[in-house]
């Protein structure tokens, strides 16, 4: 299992876009094949940083997924969305895999 963490940085007077943004990728997201853990808004501190966080079987699996997502209506839809609004300035993915199971049993 791979996680992918997508850190944005956001317009801070385009909150409310991301946030739309990220409901949508709430029902597309899972519906496509990932397991999505969540996005998350600025609320304290920064007020441009803002993730996206899913978890997918493998890459190959993960080239599967995006292809289903972009032929997903919704999907399409947001990335028009994004695209149109401006409010995503940059993004990045990080790859990780889980290095700390199983959790609280003895080692």
């Amino acid at each position: 299992m791979l996680t992918c963490i997508i850190r944005y940085r956001i317009d801070p007077a385009k909150k409310a876009e991301f946030e739309r943004y990220a409901r949508n990728w709430g029902q597309a997201i899972p519906r496509c094949g990932a397991d999505l853990v969540g996005y998350y808004a600025p609320h304290e501190g920064s007020s441009t940083l803002a993730y996206g966080i899913y978890n997918i079987e493998s890459l190959a699996a993960y080239e599967a997924y995006r292809a289903r997502l972009a032929a997903d209506p919704l999907g399409r839809e947001n990335y028009e969305f994004a695209q149109r609004e401006r409010f995503l300035l940059a993004e990045d993915r990080t790859w990780l895999k889980l290095a700390s199971a199983p959790h609280g049993g003895e080692v």
